[in-house]
């Protein structure tokens, strides 16, 4: 058995190193969305269907299923759904509809303060919606890869705003995301 020792002369010698070029790392670029994928499809915008609308809120989104969902998740649960999202607009919007009338004929003597309720009671609306949507999120649609929420879009025919609900798709691995 034997044993190689280095060689002693070798030792304390020093050897200058070849100092290699640094490249700047890129900029790390933060953003409040994550990217979506390359070959995610498009978001699925589901429209307004009702005669009313209170500040872009409609008084029900449309129960038909989008061809797109088809294989992600059953027509029942997407109806069930929605129809959850419609009762919640059936309870809180005719309240929201009173109130708009009541302010717009008392606008003038109050100057505009009048319509103040129907704003906040309108922006509750949406956050009882979000909520919903938030848990049928958890419940379900995480787990089939889609992520439902109460989004401002411009409308198709005009310049005016409206709510929709968009279903994105989740990409199939979570992307790591440094803080």
């Amino acid at each position: 058995m034997s044993v190689l020792l280095p060689n002693m002369a070798d030792f304390d010698t020093i050897y200058e190193l070849e100092e290699e070029e640094e490249e700047e790392p890129e900029p790390v670029v933060r953003s409040q969305e994550l990217p979506r994928p390359r070959d995610a499809p498009d978001p699925v915008a589901v429209r307004g269907a009702g005669h009313i609308t209170v500040f872009g809120l409609s008084n029900k989104f449309d129960t038909e299923f989008p061809s797109v969902l088809t294989g992600k998740v059953a027509p029942e649960e997407f109806k069930t759904s929605i129809g959850r999202v419609n009762a919640c607009l059936r309870k809180n919007l005719p309240i929201n509809v009173k109130w708009l009338l009541c302010g717009c004929l008392c606008c003038c003597c109050t100057l505009g303060c009048s319509l103040w309720p129907v704003v906040c009671l309108n922006k509750r609306t949406r956050r009882s919606i979000q909520k919903l949507l938030e848990w049928e999120n958890n419940r379900l649609y995480h787990k089939l890869g889609l992520h439902w929420k109460l989004s401002k879009r411009k409308c198709e025919t005009s310049n005016m705003m409206e709510y929709v609900i968009l279903i994105e798709f989740l990409p199939k691995y979570p992307i790591f995301r440094p803080d």
